[in-house]
């Protein structure tokens, strides 16, 4: 199931590499998102990270550092292990400049 959200990104991280063997890949994409509020103990805004492709993605999102924070259509798809699921996000499109 895909499903479409805007959301404000403030930064983008590559990472590539092994460690104890295992290699991994993949560029990590950072957004606020709204606290929950439950209980009268949060209010605001955190940032949330969503992986998105490999280190490679990064190189396309480059250009943007002095764009940021920049509010974007995200394109997120609802995966399942059977137990549990998750939000990945698939897809990213900047709609505007900088925020704020």
């Amino acid at each position: 199931m895909k499903m479409q959200s805007e959301i404000v990104v403030t930064g983008f991280k590559a990472s590539k590499g092994t460690y104890e063997g295992v290699d991994y890949d993949s560029t990590k994409v950072y957004a606020l998102v709204d606290m929950d509020g439950k209980g009268g103990n949060s209010i605001g805004q955190s940032t949330a990270t969503f992986v998105f492709g490999t280190s490679e993605t990064f190189q396309g999102y480059k250009h943007l550092a002095q764009s940021l924070p920049a509010r974007a259509i995200a394109e997120f798809e609802m995966v399942t292990n059977g137990v549990d699921v998750k939000q990945v996000l698939v897809g990213l499109k900047f709609v505007d400049k900088k925020v704020g």
